[in-house]
């Protein structure tokens, strides 16, 4: 079996991620390169896992190492795209952390150039890889729900700005509904059978920002975030979002609001409701009474780390053994409806999404 060849762009917190599952898959592939602006952080990363060639930019790696298979895109969102598409100008597949884009119009030109290359682009939605994502999908696509007419995609955390360039907006493109949100709206919409988006009407506040006054320390930070980075996106968020067959999702999402800390995500549906929440629970009717299923995960043999089936799914795409299931046109959808968001929110009206 051939060992897939990868280049890490980016050396951050969720590169340190990625690189603790390609660890894990070793005998699936080799880290052959990475790559990072910030030189202190290259050096550190690179020491920790043992990747001899490193370089300063993503264009000194590629030009060295015409042998690299793929490349694994973990940088700020303003340059997912930048980064993405000189990869798959290389001729290598593409691994992008979510968001894909900074905005659709970026998403589409990633997709202009994938269709150029021939190569698999392939988007970050760890969500679809989870325990509960697969054991969810089973049961949704096995008819267990029935027809799945509502979601509410809910990621809120009560103090959690975790500073940095995520508090950026100049290098995130907003805080919680494109850092958080993005990861729910997927997921509820992967588990409905991902149909097209129509419509968003939503809001969007800053009226509590990072509240550096607190005595509470947020749960993650990266590394180089300082109390005086720039705080320039919204703390909450809220929308609803239409699809074109009538599939309704709730989104809230905050980095700061009084409110409890909670990670909803919930699917209603003709025969049963499903609560992800906390595991899988299913709420359905049995016999002619109301019943309420504890689905019982625990010891589950396909268990794995949701990370590592992430990586390993992309390398199995990588080398041709496995369709692209977390695929470009499933990250354009998301982007499209991540700016209806904003600008609902910016304008105060409803946004047709075309």
């Amino acid at each position: 079996m051939k060992k897939v060849k990868i280049g890490l762009i980016g050396a951050g917190n969720i590169a340190n991620t990625h690189l603790d599952s390609y660890k894990r898959l070793g005998s699936e592939c080799e880290i052959v390169a990475i790559c990072d602006i910030n030189e202190n952080r290259l050096n550190e990363t690179a020491a920790k896992y043992g990747i001899e060639n490193k370089y300063l930019s993503v264009e000194e790696m590629l030009a060295a190492h015409p042998e690299l298979d793929a490349c694994d895109v973990c940088v700020w969102n303003c340059n997912h795209a930048k980064c993405a598409i000189a990869a798959l100008n290389a001729g290598k597949h593409v691994l992008c952390e979510k968001p894909m884009a900074y905005n659709a119009k970026e998403a589409e030109d990633m997709i202009a150039a994938r269709d150029k290359s021939g190569k698999v682009l392939m988007i970050g939605f760890v969500m679809r890889f989870s325990d509960e994502g697969r054991i969810a999908k089973d049961f949704i696509d096995k008819g267990y729900l029935g027809e799945v007419y509502y979601a509410r995609a809910h990621y809120v955390r009560r103090h959690g700005s975790p500073g940095g360039w995520f508090a950026n907006k100049e290098l995130s493109g907003g805080g919680p509904i494109i850092d958080l949100g993005v990861h729910v709206i997927d997921f509820t919409r992967y588990l409905a059978g991902s149909p097209k988006p129509v419509s968003v009407y939503a809001a969007a506040f800053d009226n509590i920002g990072n509240r550096p006054e607190l005595r509470n320390g947020v749960g993650w930070m990266p590394k180089d975030a300082k109390d005086t980075d720039p705080n320039t996106v919204e703390d909450f968020g809220t929308a609803l979002i239409r699809y074109d067959n009538g599939f309704t999702t709730h989104l809230e999402c905050s980095y700061d609001v009084n409110a409890p800390t909670r990670n909803a995500k919930e699917l209603y549906g003709t025969k049963g409701g499903m609560d992800l929440a906390n595991g899988v629970k299913i709420y359905t009717e049995t016999n002619g009474f109301l019943s309420d299923v504890d689905v019982k995960t625990a010891n589950y043999k396909d268990a794995r780390d949701a990370f590592d089936e992430e990586m390993l799914s992309f390398i199995r795409c990588a080398r041709g053994d496995e369709k692209c299931v977390a695929t470009a046109e499933d990250g354009l959808v998301v982007m499209k409806i991540l700016d209806a968001i904003y600008e609902s929110a910016r304008t105060g009206h409803e946004v047709i999404i075309k």
